[in-house]
């Protein structure tokens, strides 16, 4: 084969030249990424049940999904939270190869299973199955520059106009708003509400039914009579879009004329649909959109596309918003790529050279130079064709195959070379019979240096896709670089060597002469050595076991991991406030650290992006977020600039904090294997322990751990037991006062929680009806006993004459693995 293309040289230079027109065309076609698509498929089923206790959650809703979930193709295994606000997250996990889309649409069908079990107010809410990744590969925030609008009014913006076409982007998994958009909220006064002898459900029920789209039909629709002219459509009652509508509702209306009206009774206003989080970026009102890379989908590509849309939608702000990113992975992703980049055309420029030092022959040296990019292009055809993406573990293959692969070209040049010289052979017969001997062995290297790595690309897991694509690239620059050899190097070595000089003067003089006599010195003292080994073997075997032994040694003492945390331009912080402490506690601790930062490296940080009421951790009023956002890597060189640094005095300033407890954490190398850096566990209850018991054995745990010299920062990564008012009930007594229980389980949702209605329409969306009990009349214990209950005759029954209530400590958060009570923990080794 070789003798073919040396005597048609043409011939071997097209078919390089298509090759690495391949190459080059694939190049722009071919997706980049920081790694390859590393975590398992995942797909989440969310909800709420507003008002619903943790427990309540996972009892009435969690539980009945769970049991359906069976049969699923290639499940790994399914984890699921619920919180004391009422959300609730399912998530199920595939096994690595497994089609997400596939995945989605047998989760939904199971899903459809469970329906009928759940209560009707998670059904009226709906559920949403999506797949996406566990962390956020962006977060869009918009601020208020100048105070006019508070974070719910930006929340609501967000949602009515950029939620929507964002999350619709190819590649946009899951989403979460710190915040949400807007809700007619009628808050009830009870006292009024006993003054007119009304309850909750007369409020409820009235707006349910006036607050109502009917379709009324049309005049002159078929059939008619013959001699009917006309045909028009009849605009029935609409739903109502303002909260002077809500006002105007009637609740109650005698036969003298008297009327009760809504506004008689409550508050209406346009409000949040959910209070429970707010955010503020540097200190001013703030809301953000987190999105969530699809499983499959390419990052650079989809924040791409985000970004256009954004560039789009953000040209209608209203005046004084401003968007900012305080999350942004791209450029992380981007610099990491360059880097790699860089190094491969450092590596390219260091094998020219070296070649160029030893060979001292500048056609020779051009000969295996003009070989590395026709390998590494035809390289990125075979990457392109098996759907790998350009990612730092595929460039980084480049890397090390760069040394590897000029070996075959370096070997047949320096054969020619040897024939020319030995036997006075002209480049192209040297070229012949240089390929006639060395042909196998070249075909021996691949083989060889194949058979090293090829068992990499049948790992499995993460680990299996991580050193697929590195084994691979590399198996596949070997192969081309063996082709090459055979195809075109002969062919080069034919048409661009030069026979020797006939005085044998070649490398004698200049820095060629000085090179070559230095060589020959250091090999004959080589030789020297080798030979004195040679008579003493036995203590160079005795060295040669010292050596081994201390290479076994440093290894078993070098730390291990995964993949090296580094320096991706921003940090988590999470707080924790004590059981029971309110939002505006933990707005108080967000500010401080958040001041704390910025007043002392305003130098590296960039912005603090804070939000109250949400965590990795879990949401509730006592738990605080923040993304600390750096400066680019240009302007921070200094190793006390890192992320590393800063977290390291975070920690160290708020480590004996009283008021909460406060982490900043980086994330973690591989985003979507979770949010923060080390390791991540599930601890279950498959003893079926109380929750006393089972939270006993988790504290005993991270006791122990905290004593293990080989852990740091081992906590758990879920909520606190929390104060929990627990009502009871005395359904004899209720009976004997003439009471429904239908009538007192609604007046308790109205008046305590947010019971939804139904909808309206404001700005082309539909938004939710909420009614529930004004600030003041839900403070305190004592304030159940404004609430009142009609009973059958038509009194009104305070509460206190038939309920009463304790104190307790119950779960803000619950957990589940595969079914089992689970306890969250993360830690970091030491």
């Amino acid at each position: 084969m070789s003798r073919f293309f040396i005597d048609r040289p043409v011939f071997a230079w097209v078919l390089a030249l298509v090759l690495m027109l391949g190459g080059a065309i694939e190049i722009f076609t071919m997706s980049i990424a920081q790694y390859p698509s590393i975590a398992p498929p995942q797909v989440s089923i969310t909800g709420s049940y507003a008002g619903a206790s943790a427990q309540t959650v996972t009892d009435t809703v969690v539980r009945p999904i769970l049991q359906q979930m069976n049969g699923l193709d290639g499940l790994e295994y399914i984890s699921a939270s619920t919180e004391s606000n009422g959300s609730f997250e399912v998530d199920l996990t595939f096994v690595q190869g497994t089609d997400p889309n596939i995945a989605q649409v047998q989760v939904q069908n199971k899903l459809s299973l469970a329906d009928p079990n759940l209560p009707s107010e998670v059904q009226s809410e709906g559920l949403r199955v999506v797949k996406a990744s566990k962390n956020y590969m962006l977060i869009i925030a918009m601020v208020s520059t100048d105070n006019s609008m508070s974070s719910f009014d930006i929340a609501d913006y967000i949602a009515s106009h950029l939620q929507d076409p964002l999350t619709r982007i190819s590649g946009v998994g899951d989403y979460t708003l710190f915040g949400s958009e807007y809700a007619m909220r009628i808050w009830v006064d009870p006292d009024k509400l006993f003054k007119y002898g009304l309850t909750v459900g007369d409020v409820a029920d009235a707006v349910a039914a006036q607050n109502v789209q009917i379709p009324a039909g049309e005049l002159g629709g078929l059939p008619s009579t013959g001699e009917q002219r006309l045909d028009a459509t009849i605009i029935g009652p609409a739903r109502f879009e303002t909260p002077e509508q809500f006002d105007n509702i009637f609740l109650k209306v005698d036969q003298s004329g008297a009327q009760v009206r809504l506004r008689d009774v409550a508050r209406v206003e346009l409000g949040a649909d959910s209070y429970a989080i707010s955010g503020l970026y540097n200190g001013k009102p703030a809301s953000g959109l987190a999105l969530k890379l699809a499983p499959g989908a390419n990052q650079l590509t989809t924040e791409a596309a985000v970004k256009a849309e954004m560039a789009v939608l953000s040209k209608d702000l209203p005046p004084g918003l401003k968007v900012v990113y305080p999350v942004d992975t791209e450029p992380y992703i981007v610099l990491s790529i360059e880097e790699v980049v860089k190094t491969l055309l450092e590596a390219i420029a260091l094998v020219f050279v070296v070649m160029l030092v030893f060979l001292q022959n500048f056609r020779a040296t051009l000969i295996p130079t003009i070989a590395v990019p026709v390998v590494l292009l035809g390289t990125f055809i075979v990457l392109s064709t098996l759907g790998y993406s350009l990612n730092t573990l595929t460039m980084l293959a480049m890397v090390l195959a760069v040394g590897l692969l000029v070996d075959d070209a370096i070997v047949v040049v320096e054969n020619v070379d040897r024939l020319m010289h030995e036997r006075g052979l002209s480049p192209k017969e040297a070229a012949r019979q240089s390929m006639d001997e060395i042909s196998g062995a070249l075909v021996g290297i691949a083989l060889v240096l194949s058979a090293v790595f090829l068992p990499m690309a049948f790992f499995g897991g993460s680990t299996g896709v991580i050193y697929r694509q590195f084994s691979i690239t590399i198996i596949s620059a070997m192969t081309l670089s063996v082709l090459v050899a055979l195809i075109f190097t002969p062919a080069l070595c034919a048409t661009l060597l030069k026979p020797p000089a006939a005085d044998g003067s070649h490398g004698t003089k200049g820095f060629s002469g000085w090179f070559n006599r230095g060589f020959d010195a250091s090999r004959r003292r080589y030789l020297s050595g080798v030979g004195l080994m040679a008579r003493r073997m036995r203590w160079a075997f005795i060295g040669f076991i010292l050596i081994t032994c201390m290479a076994v040694f440093l290894f078993t003492r070098m730390p291990t991991g995964f993949l090296p945390d580094e320096d991706q331009g921003m940090l988590y912080g999470q707080i924790s406030l004590p059981p029971g402490s309110t939002a505006a506690q933990t707005q108080a601790v967000n500010a401080k650290v958040r001041d704390y930062l910025l007043e002392n490296d305003k130098s590296i940080i960039s912005a603090v992006f804070t939000a109250s009421g949400f965590s990795f951790a879990g949401e509730g009023q006592n738990q605080g977020f923040l993304v600390i956002r750096m400066k680019p890597w240009a302007d921070r060189p200094e190793d006390w600039q890192s992320v590393s640094a800063l977290a390291a005095r975070a920690m160290q300033q708020f480590a004996g904090n009283r008021d909460a407890r406060i982490i900043i954490f980086q994330p973690p190398p591989v985003l979507e294997l979770g949010n923060a850096t080390g390791f991540d566990l599930e601890l279950e209850n498959t003893g079926n322990l109380s929750h006393a018991d089972f939270l006993a054995a988790r504290n005993q745990f991270l006791g122990m751990a905290a004593q293990d010299k080989l852990l740091v920062a081992v906590r758990p990564n879920g909520l606190d037991d929390a104060p929990q008012f627990l009502l009871d009930v005395d359904r004899e007594k209720a009976s004997a006062l003439g009471l429904s229980i239908s009538a007192i389980d609604t007046t308790i949702q109205g008046a305590l929680a947010s019971e939804y209605i139904n909808q309206f329409m404001r700005q082309g969306r539909v938004k939710h009806v909420y009614v529930q009990g004004d600030v003041a009349s839900r403070m305190l214990p004592t304030d159940l006993a404004r609430w009142y209950v009609r009973n059958s005759s038509g009194g009104m029954v305070p509460f206190d004459a038939f309920l009463s209530g304790s104190w307790t400590m119950g779960p803000q958060k619950v957990e589940t693995y595969n079914g089992q009570t689970s306890f969250e923990i993360q830690g970091e080794p030491a």
